[in-house]
């Protein structure tokens, strides 16, 4: 039986010091990341905790250029139509915003979730499914702490068609993507998100509020 570890005043400090330099990075050096580092810490994501212990996540390393490619021309419509949505300064603003990293980090990995896994035999999801893909996030957040900690950097590309994806990786219809991942050795280190430098959203501390009933 394995001791179980204690974690003392320092480690808890620098653990909170990691959540605050976690940032979603989109400017990347083009620096080749160990391949070794990349496959840890795919294995140290899948220790996230899953619904029924379902694991339903699934990691697909993204290198053909061809793929990336398709991936990266459907973030420039879909990040047009986006623009689109917005007027005024609003709009001139999205305009200026860098929200993503597809042209230069050196590793891309797809996040699917198996929407039809039997692992967990649907432990916890009969009212509330969703929990299956909540799953997936979980471990999606973990490969990025982790990530963080090796001073590797992360960037959550979402402004994506999770189909259009799907089918230029060639995976199963039955996963359904979830997060498509930049990662690289970040350009610079910032403690303060991007967007809320650039005047895009303020902090809301309500969110950090605990509310009692």
């Amino acid at each position: 039986m394995r001791k179980v570890p204690t974690f003392d005043v320092g480690f808890q400090e620098r653990l909170e010091d990691l959540f605050r330099w976690r940032r979603d990075v989109r400017r990347f050096r083009t620096d080749p990341i160990d391949e070794a580092l990349i496959e840890r810490l795919v294995q140290v994501a899948a220790l996230a905790p899953s619904v029924g212990y379902s694991r339903p996540w699934r990691f697909v390393r993204v290198d053909d250029p061809g793929r990336r490619a398709v991936v990266r021309n459907a973030f420039e419509r879909c990040n047009a139509e986006a623009l689109g949505g917005y007027t005024g300064e609003r709009a001139q603003l999205y305009a200026t915003l860098k929200l993503a990293g597809l042209n230069d980090a050196p590793v891309q990995i797809a996040v699917f979730n198996y929407d039809e896994t039997t692992r967990g035999h649907g432990l916890g999801r009969r009212t509330m499914p969703e929990m299956l893909r909540y799953s997936t996030v979980t471990a999606v957040y973990t490969f990025w702490l982790a990530a963080r900690a090796h001073g590797i950097g992360t960037g959550w590309v979402s402004i994506l068609d999770p189909e259009i994806v799907r089918q230029a990786l060639d995976v199963p219809a039955t996963w359904s993507l979830v997060a498509y991942l930049c990662v690289g050795l970040p350009v610079e280190e910032h403690i303060d998100p991007e967007l809320e430098r650039a005047g895009w959203e303020a902090r809301d501390e309500a969110a950090s509020v605990l509310l009692r009933r």
